[in-house]
C-alpha cells in the first residue's frame, strides 16, 4: 500500500520511495526481509504474550518464545545491518523511507507489552530505540494520530495491571473495557 501511494501521488518526497532504482531495491530487500522476519516476530509475541489473555484464548508459551527468538534475531538485525552508516534512518539515509514507517510501526505494537518485557525485548538495542525516536520526530504529529489506538490500549492495560497488582492480566475486566 505504501508503494503505491507513494507512485500515484504526484509531489511525494523522493526520499520515501526513491526513483532511482538501486535505491528503491534497497527499500524493496527491507520490506520483504520485514515480512519473513520482523513482522511475525512482533505480531505473534505480542499475541501469545498480551492479546491471547484479553481475546480468551488459551496461553502458550511454547509459541511466545519461539516468537520472542525471532523477534530479538530481527532487532540485532535492524540494528546490525539495516541501521549500519551514519544515517539516521535505514539503510544509513538521513530521510525517512516506506521502509522505516513501516518497520517502525510493527515494532510500536510491542508498547503494548508491561514494561519488564519491553525493556527487556527492547533495552539491548540502543540504535533501535534511537531510529524509533527519529522516525517519531520525523513525521510527527501524523505519527502520534496513527499510533493513537495502540497509545490508548497500551493505558488501558496499565491501569488494568496496577490494580491487578500483577502483570497478569484480569481478561474479564479488560474484556468488559473494550
Amino acid at each position: 500500500m505504501l508503494i503505491y501511494l507513494a507512485c500515484a501521488f504526484p509531489g511525494v518526497a523522493d526520499h520515501w520511495y526513491p526513483a532511482d532504482l538501486f535505491k528503491r531495491a534497497k527499500v524493496h530487500s527491507v520490506l520483504d526481509w520485514h515480512h519473513s522476519n520482523l513482522r511475525p516476530g512482533s505480531a505473534k509475541f505480542v499475541l501469545h504474550t498480551v492479546l491471547a489473555p484479553v481475546l480468551g484464548l488459551p496461553p502458550n508459551p511454547q509459541a511466545a518464545a519461539e516468537a520472542e527468538n525471532i523477534l530479538t534475531k530481527s532487532l540485532s538485525t535492524i540494528e546490525n545491518i539495516w541501521l549500519k552508516g551514519s544515517g539516521k534512518f535505514l539503510l544509513g539515509s538521513n530521510q525517512p523511507s516506506i521502509a522505516d514507517l513501516s518497520l517502525v510501526c510493527e515494532i510500536m505494537q510491542l508498547e503494548v507489552l508491561d514494561e519488564k518485557d519491553h525493556s527487556r525485548i527492547l533495552g539491548p538495542h540502543k540504535k533501535v530505540q534511537q531510529w524509533i525516536e527519529d522516525t517519531k520526530n520525523a513525521t510527527r504529529p501524523h505519527f502520534d494520530e496513527v499510533h493513537e489506538t495502540v497509545f490508548k490500549f497500551k493505558t488501558r492495560l496499565q491501569k488494568q495491571r496496577s490494580r491487578d497488582g500483577e502483570t497478569d492480566l484480569s481478561v474479564k475486566a479488560l474484556q468488559s473495557k473494550m
